[in-house]
């Protein structure tokens, strides 16, 4: 498939799509059991299937410096290994520029789940749709969310109007397109870039306490990153991380808490990209991660039904993160991420090894959730 003619078919599919948000919430309310006692993520543990053939679809950017390439490559052999020692068949795609058709273009998608582990096209910014939408059109089952919740996940003010429609909590929130910012009176705030993801564009000075503040930080982000600004009011409270996995029957694993009882400034009480992917770092070195978060029984179940409505509602498929903030007795919706790192070291990690999964038992329990889409393995 030639990239122009990738892009006409996303097009299409955006199209197709845009009618279809509206529906997912009925239709997931109709659909989706929601288990909340943990005991059948033990059952089904015991049910995986070990022998589905897994190809592992992964990036590497040439552009990357090579200690980057080598972390990288690092954890993809951590996961292969992991589902290998299983029993799972496996193979190792690295894509290192935009050609994926080609590349996918010697394996039957009869033969393989693919284990979507790819976020970007090399080259291409914003394609983790993209890459979802190649495989539906050459047939491949992959994990993960597809190419329509992916592209809504890319437009955080969408999600937002989704969760507004649900009455699912979110924090208030405007969209700037300029540095008019008159009308805006809330505040501390927070400003971000209306579509990215992995914490891109925020830093502590994101948080904004005045107009002028914030009309500055609007306009860094214009000027920036070439897109419109989202401002919501900052929610200075707990952040918990909350993975949810599963389709017929969901469930939200052990909540994760970010500890940033450390930190006095609130603009430090963020959890930056510097913080998440800069060892050393200060905010790094110094926001701790709680498993599980201690909540009480009936604090835990409100939180679990927020996430597992905002995973329905925003179409999530498979596994995903649901970021919130707590505060005076509400969850507030942070951010929803379809399809979330899973490396070695994340907070879904974790969260699986506090109902006793291995690494390897956890990839393979998504592996299974895809191989009920695939027309060999799902039988």
């Amino acid at each position: 498939m030639k990239y122009c003619d990738l892009i006409c078919y996303v097009l299409k599919q955006r199209e197709e799509n845009s009618c279809k948000n509206d529906f997912i919430s009925s239709e997931s309310e109709t659909k989706t059991k929601v288990s909340s006692t943990g005991l059948q993520d033990r059952k089904v543990m015991d049910e995986l299937k070990y022998d589905i053939p897994v190809l592992l679809l992964h990036n590497i950017n040439p552009e990357w410096i090579t200690e980057e390439k080598q972390e990288a490559e690092q954890e993809v052999a951590i996961l292969a290994t992991s589902l290998n020692e299983l029993g799972h068949p496996l193979e190792v795609v690295a894509v290192e520029d935009d050609c994926l058709a080609e590349r996918l273009s010697v394996f039957n998608p009869l033969d393989y789940v693919v284990f979507n582990w790819c976020e970007e096209l090399p080259g291409v910014p914003h394609s983790e749709p993209i890459i979802a939408a190649v495989m539906e059109k050459m047939g491949f089952v992959f994990t993960g969310s597809s190419y329509a919740t992916l592209a809504l996940a890319n437009d955080k003010p969408a999600i937002k109007r989704v969760l507004d429609k649900a009455n699912i909590p979110t924090p208030p929130w405007n969209v700037f397109q300029n540095t008019d910012v008159k009308n805006w009176n809330i505040y501390p705030s927070i400003v971000k870039p209306a579509h990215e993801h992995c914490s891109i564009g925020i830093f502590p000075e994101s948080i904004v306490t005045s107009p002028a503040e914030l009309e500055n930080r609007v306009a860094f982000i214009l000027d920036t990153y070439k897109q419109p600004a989202l401002v919501e009011e900052f929610i200075d409270g707990r952040e918990l991380l909350n993975a949810v996995w599963g389709n017929g029957n969901i469930s939200m694993l052990p909540p994760v808490e970010m500890d940033f009882s450390g930190l006095t400034d609130i603009r430090d009480h963020l959890f930056t990209y510097e913080a998440k992917y800069v060892p050393g770092s200060r905010l790094y070195e110094s926001i701790g991660m709680c498993v599980p978060a201690e909540l009480e029984p009936l604090v835990k179940a409100e939180l679990e039904h927020i996430a597992i409505a905002a995973y329905q509602v925003t179409g999530c498929r498979d596994y995903g993160r649901i970021d919130v903030r707590y505060l005076n007795g509400i969850f507030y919706v942070i951010d929803v991420n379809p399809n979330p790192d899973i490396n070695p070291y994340t907070s879904m990690t974790h969260a699986a090894a506090e109902i006793g999964y291995s690494y390897g038992k956890m990839g393979s329990r998504i592996v299974n959730f895809a191989a009920a889409r695939h027309p060999v393995f799902s039988r």
